[in-house]
C-alpha cells in the first residue's frame, strides 16, 4: 500500500492523524530529490500562510529569550527537511526517526499546548519509541514517494500524534481542535506542493534535453 511505512513501525496506535497527498508528473527518484532539496524558508516566502504558521511555533520561545535577555540565534539562510535534524527543537528542529530510499520519518516529543513548548530530550528512534513520561505528546511526521507508473509518482505526507497519559491527551485535543490541526495540514500541503512543482519542472527539462 502506498504511503509511509515507517509510521506503522514507529506509531501504530495514535490519537490524531492528518494526511496530504499529491500526484506528481515525475518519476519517484526525481520527486524524492525535489522533496529533500525543497527550501522550507522559500516555501514560507512563496506562501505567506505557511510562513506565518511556521513562525508561530518559534514565537513563544523567541519572546521568552528576549524577556530573559538572551541572544537570539541567527536564522538559517536555507533550510531543508534533512537540515531540520541538526537544529535544536526550540529552533524548528526535528529528530530523525528513520530513513529509507524514498521515505523519511521525523519526530518530536513535547508539551505542545504550553505557551512555551516544553520539549523532551529524545535523541533517536529507540528513545522515541520507549518514551512514556506523563504530560507529553509524541508526534511523527513522515513523507514518502511511491511510483504509480513510469513518469508518475504519489508524494505523501502524514502526521500522527499520541499522548503519554489521559491529562496530556485532553490538553492535546484542545490544542489540536483550536486550529492546530488545520495549520499542520496547511504546512504539509505547502511543502509537498512546492516539491511537486520542482519535480515536474525537472522532469520537463529532462524530456526537453533528451529530444
Amino acid at each position: 500500500m502506498p504511503g509511509p511505512q515507517l509510521l506503522d513501525e514507529l506509531m501504530p496506535i495514535y490519537d490524531v492523524s492528518d494526511a496530504v497527498a499529491v500526484v506528481v508528473e515525475a518519476d519517484a527518484s526525481t520527486t524524492w530529490a525535489a522533496l529533500l532539496a525543497t527550501d522550507l524558508i522559500e516555501v514560507g516566502k512563496h506562501r505567506p500562510m505557511v510562513g506565518l504558521l511556521g513562525g508561530i511555533r518559534a514565537l513563544p520561545e523567541i519572546v521568552s529569550k528576549v524577556l530573559r535577555g538572551e541572544p537570539l540565534p541567527k536564522p538559517p539562510e536555507r533550510l531543508t527537511l534533512p537540515d531540520t535534524t541538526s537544529l535544536p527543537m526550540d529552533g524548528g528542529g526535528w529528530v530523525l526517526l528513520g530513513e529509507r530510499p524514498t521515505e523519511i520519518a521525523l519526530g518530536l516529543v513535547g508539551a505542545f499546548w504550553r505557551p512555551v513548548i516544553r520539549f523532551a530530550d529524545v535523541a533517536d528512534a529507540d528513545a522515541f519509541r520507549s518514551f512514556s513520561k506523563p504530560g507529553y505528546a509524541k508526534t511523527v511526521y513522515a513523507l514518502s514517494v511511491d511510483e504509480i507508473e513510469p513518469g508518475r509518482s504519489l508524494l505523501t505526507a502524514v502526521m500522527r500524534t499520541v499522548s503519554t497519559d489521559g491529562r496530556a491527551r485532553r490538553w492535546f485535543w484542545r490544542y489540536w481542535t483550536f486550529g492546530v490541526g488545520s495549520g499542520a495540514h496547511v504546512l504539509a500541503r505547502g511543502l509537498i506542493d512546492e516539491a511537486r512543482a520542482t519535480a515536474e519542472r525537472t522532469a520537463r527539462e529532462q524530456i526537453g534535453a533528451a529530444t
